[in-house]
Parts: structure tokens; sequence; C-alpha cells
């Protein structure tokens, strides 16, 4: 698994990462079964999550199950800041949003990404 437990100004984040998959579909379900075993476990609405899908496509067959998954974790998410989201991955991302309720802000880098989730 990839994706880890982050800390920004002092608050922990759980950063998804998805990057550098390209068009292994098998690769990106692994990560988002373990990820999601990871939210989960987590107390309601209290998880900051910054997912990267940087270099990696999002198929019109992995929809359904990102929208599952995002359905399944969404009580347990605080904020969703995500990377590596453009052109007509952005629109599946905002029908993703729509489709479970789970609100995504979409950032160009990590930095940006990390400061939005950590300020309240």
């Amino acid at each position: 698994m990839k994706s880890k437990w982050v800390e920004h100004n002092g608050k922990q984040i759980f950063y998804q990462d998805f990057s550098n998959y390209f068009f292994n579909e098998k690769a990106v379900i692994e990560e988002l079964k373990e990820v999601q075993e990871i939210v989960l476990a987590q107390p309601a609405d209290s998880v900051l999550i910054l997912s990267n899908f940087s270099n990696t496509e999002i198929t019109a067959s992995l929809m359904p199950i990102l929208n599952e998954a995002s359905g399944r974790t969404s009580p347990h998410v605080h904020k969703t800041a995500v990377l590596g989201i453009a052109g007509v991955k952005r629109t599946l991302g905002d029908l993703l949003s729509r489709i479970t309720g789970q609100q995504l802000m979409y950032f160009s880098t990590e930095f940006e990404a990390k400061e939005w989730l950590t300020k309240d």
C-alpha cells in the first residue's frame, strides 16, 4: 500500500496515493480496498483526506467502484482534497460528488491541498 498518514500544521491527513497507476485498474482497486479499511476504522466526521490521482486514468469501469467506496466512507470523512484531476477526470469527480454527497476540493499542488485541509 502506498497510502499513508502524514502530518501538516499539527493535524493528521490520510494521504491516499493513487498516483502513477496510469491504466492499471487492478492496482487502483487494491489500493482502494486498503484505504477503505483504514477510513472505516476512524470516528465519524474525523478524517482529513488528500487523494492523489496524478498520472492515473479513471476509467468507466472504475467509476462505480469509486462511487461505492466514497458512499461507504463519507460518514467518516471531514474534508477531502484531490490532486491530479482535470478535464474529463474533473467531470467524473464532480459526478462522484453529486452521487455520494461527499464534497471534493481540487488542487494543483500538494501544499495548497494540505493547507486547505488543515485550516478550520
